[in-house]
């Protein structure tokens, strides 16, 4: 699934190509998506400008003067500018088509993706509005987490991977960043020290920001918004790596399962 690299990758990718565009025209090949896309959409987006580009989490925002779009990538969808006049294939469901000839095309073969459409302030959108502070903000920090986590005993993995405690980092990028914190996955959140967390915040960050700026990860479908893959799994330490050696000791790297979902990490390194 892309995560926050890979979204962010796209954001910043398709802004100059985007913004102060105004949209022309607006095809729906499948509106079957994870929600069904609106049927008035293509009335609703005709005419006007794009002002902006965010991003919140895994959702790829668009203010779009009178209201946001609001678009999530689901387990293998990408977003490419391309001419408008680009014969679709078979997984394109969306062309969004601005005025200087080049279009917006959603491509998702799996149609897990979302495109939906909100007027008003968008962090009071429903897929938003509960959402933890962003992992480059002032309010993901040690003492938060240390505060939040007194008396848990789930691992620290799944409290890094709930999106009430932060978001965007999810399974790879938490298998990295606990790897380079040195912190065991499977630890007891409730029992990691303050000076420990303040490194991991640390490491999420640089975590994520070498992932950004190596165009995110290329697994199965993703692709960033010029189409070319991204590169940061080329870089991983443990992720995908069981009984490798580990890149810093030599160890075995171990796989193991925590919350049902993979969890790899060096049992020398980690602890």
């Amino acid at each position: 699934m892309p995560e926050l690299p890979e979204v962010e990758t796209t954001r910043r990718g398709l802004e100059p190509g985007l913004l102060d565009r105004r949209i022309t025209r607006v095809i729906v090949r499948h509106r079957g998506m994870r929600w069904p896309v609106r049927e008035d959409l293509e009335h609703v987006l005709q005419g006007l400008r794009v002002r902006r580009l965010d991003r919140r989490s895994k959702y790829l925002l668009i203010d779009c003067e009178a209201g946001w779009l609001i678009l999530h990538l689901g387990m293998s969808g990408s977003l490419r500018l391309v001419r408008h006049d680009t014969s679709p294939g078979k997984h394109d469901h969306l062309d969004i088509v601005l005025d200087d000839g080049n279009c917006l095309r959603l491509t998702d073969p799996r149609r897990f993706g979302a495109v939906l459409w909100h007027q008003g302030e968008v962090g009071d959108h429903d897929l938003l509005r509960d959402l933890g502070p962003e992992p480059f903000s002032d309010q993901f920090h040690a003492r938060g987490l240390f505060e939040r986590t007194r008396g848990r005993i789930a691992p620290v993995k799944n409290m890094l991977m709930d999106a009430h405690v932060v978001v965007g980092v999810g399974n790879i990028y938490a298998n990295e960043s606990l790897f380079r914190a040195g912190i065991h996955p499977a630890r007891a959140a409730g029992r990691i020290a303050l000076t420990r967390y303040a490194r991991l915040v640390d490491e999420v960050r640089a975590t994520l920001q070498q992932a950004i700026e190596a165009g995110g990860s290329t697994l199965r479908d993703f692709v960033r918004a010029d189409g070319s893959p991204g590169y940061f799994q080329q870089q991983y330490f443990v992720y995908g790596r069981d009984a490798q050696p580990c890149r810093r000791c030599g160890t075995a790297i171990k796989a193991t399962r925590i919350g049902q979902r993979s969890a790899f990490y060096c049992p020398r390194c980690q602890r």
